[in-house]
C-alpha cells in the first residue's frame, strides 16, 4: 500500500484516465444525479462498478453554510462554511470509511481495523456495523468519552492503548500484519484519500464550480488535507473548475509539525501532543508528503493557532453561525481568524473552512468554551433575581 522507495513517507497516488471520466462525469450530468451522497462522485473512487453501495449509511453532501455576521466580522468578502459534522458518525472521517468498508468487501475481507484519535475508529466501526463487518479500533487511552462510546454501541473490539497516538498506531500495524485485517489507516491506506476528497468535490459542486480564493482545513496526519487537494486537482484536470484553490494548513500550537517544519524550511521532526484538540493531536504525522504537496501546490500557507483561540471558535462559530463544531472541527475556521488578521488572507478574497466534526464528539471541552448555566429556582422573581436574562 506504501511507496516502496519513501516506505510510510510516500503514500500512493490512485491515478485516474480523466478523458475517460470526463465521458460521464459533467456538469450536466451531476445536475441530473438525485444521489445526494458522496457516492455521486463514484467515478472519481477507486472502487469496483460491481461492489453494491446502495445499503451504505448517507455519507456526504453535507450543507455549505454562506456566513454573513462572522464574515462580516473578519472583513473579508465571503466566508462558507462546510459542516462535515453532519455525517453518519458526524465527522468527515465518514467518507474515509465508507470507501474503506467498500473496499474490503471488494476485496473479501470480514474485519477491518484501524487506529485513531477517535473520529476515524468511529466511522469505521459505524460503517462496519451496517454493512456487517467486524471492526477492531486501537485509541490512545486519551480518546474522549464520547468518540470511545459510539465504538461500544456500533460492537467494535476497542483496545485502549496507554501511551500516544504513535504508540497506538504502531500496535495497530502490528497486529493489522499477524492477523490479516483489512487496514483502513489513512496513513498507509491510499483510498482513504479518496474518500475524503469527495468533500472538496461537494464544495466546488455547491458554489457551481467556482471554488472559493481559499480553503481552510485542519491538519493532523495530513491525510484529509491531502484528500482536499486532490479533490481540486481532480476537477481542474477534468476541466470542471479553472484553478485550484489556495490551501490553508491550520494546526494547534500544541501539536504544529507541519507549521514548524514550514516556518523553519526543514523536514518534519516528532512533536509533543499537547492539544484539546484530540482528532489533530499527531506528532509523527503519516502523510507528510502529501500535506506538504496540499500547501505548496496550491499556493496556499501553514498557520497555528492557541488551545484558546480554538476554544473561543467554537463560542464564536456556534453563537454566530450555529454551528456546532468539537476543537480539531473549528481549527479551520480558528486559522482562518489568524490568517485574516495576519494579512495572509486579504479583505477582498473569499474562503471557505471545512469544519471536521461535530461537537457532540467532545462534550466536555464544549462546556469548558461556552460555560455551564446557572441553577434557578422554580419561581419567577428567583429568575429575575439571577440575570439569567441579562
Amino acid at each position: 500500500m506504501t511507496c516502496p522507495s519513501c516506505g510510510e513517507k510516500g503514500i500512493l497516488d490512485i491515478l485516474y484516465d480523466y478523458d475517460e471520466i470526463h465521458k460521464t462525469l459533467t456538469k450536466e450530468k451531476l445536475k441530473q444525479n438525485t444521489d445526494n451522497s458522496m457516492w455521486r462522485y463514484r467515478d472519481l473512487m477507486p472502487v469496483a462498478d460491481d461492489t453494491d453501495v446502495s445499503g451504505f449509511l448517507r455519507i456526504g453532501w453535507t450543507p455549505l453554510y454562506e456566513s454573513k455576521s462572522l464574515r462580516d466580522e473578519l472583513g473579508i468578502r465571503k466566508l462558507y462554511v462546510k459542516d462535515d459534522g453532519l455525517n453518519p458518525t458526524a465527522s468527515l472521517k465518514d467518507r474515509a470509511s465508507g470507501v474503506a468498508v467498500a473496499k474490503a468487501i471488494e476485496l473479501g475481507y470480514d474485519t477491518i481495523a484501524c487506529s485513531s484519535t477517535g473520529n476515524a475508529a468511529s466511522s469505521c466501526a459505524g460503517s462496519a456495523a451496517r454493512m456487517g463487518l467486524k471492526a477492531v479500533i486501537f485509541v490512545p487511552e486519551r480518546a474522549p468519552e464520547g468518540k470511545v462510546a459510539q465504538l461500544m454501541i456500533f460492537g467494535a473490539k476497542v483496545v485502549s492503548v496507554h501511551g500516544d497516538y504513535k504508540a497506538t498506531f504502531d500496535l495497530s500495524k502490528a497486529a493489522i500484519a499477524k492477523y490479516g485485517w483489512y487496514n483502513r489507516n489513512a496513513g498507509i491506506n491510499p483510498v482513504m484519500t479518496e474518500g475524503k476528497k469527495t468533500v472538496a468535490l461537494e464544495i466546488a459542486e455547491q458554489l457551481n464550480f467556482e471554488p472559493t480564493d481559499w480553503v481552510a482545513c485542519s491538519v493532523g496526519d495530513g491525510c484529509t488535507i491531502g484528500g482536499v487537494y486532490n479533490g481540486f486537482y481532480d476537477l481542474y484536470k477534468l476541466g470542471l473548475i479553472d484553478r485550484i484553490p489556495k490551501i490553508l494548513g491550520v494546526q494547534s500550537t500544541g501539536c504544529c509539525p507541519f507549521v514548524d517544519a514550514a516556518n523553519a524550511g526543514r523536514d518534519l521532526v516528532p512533536t509533543e501532543e499537547n492539544t484539546i484538540a484530540d482528532s489533530i493531536a499527531v506528532g509523527v504525522p503519516r502523510n507528510p508528503k502529501k500535506a506538504l504537496r496540499a500547501v505548496r501546490d496550491s499556493k496556499g500557507a501553514w498557520i497555528a493557532v492557541t488551545d484558546e483561540q480554538i476554544l473561543d471558535t467554537m463560542r464564536v462559530l456556534g453563537r454566530h453561525e450555529g454551528v456546532f463544531g468539537e476543537p480539531a472541527g473549528v481549527t479551520a475556521t480558528a486559522g482562518v481568524r489568524e490568517a485574516v488578521a495576519r494579512g495572509i488572507i486579504r479583505p477582498d478574497e473569499t474562503v471557505t473552512a471545512i469544519s471536521t466534526g461535530s461537537g457532540l464528539k467532545d462534550v466536555r471541552n464544549a462546556l469548558k468554551a461556552a460555560g455551564k448555566p446557572k441553577l434557578c429556582e422554580p419561581d419567577l422573581d428567583a429568575l429575575e433575581a439571577s440575570g439569567i436574562l441579562g
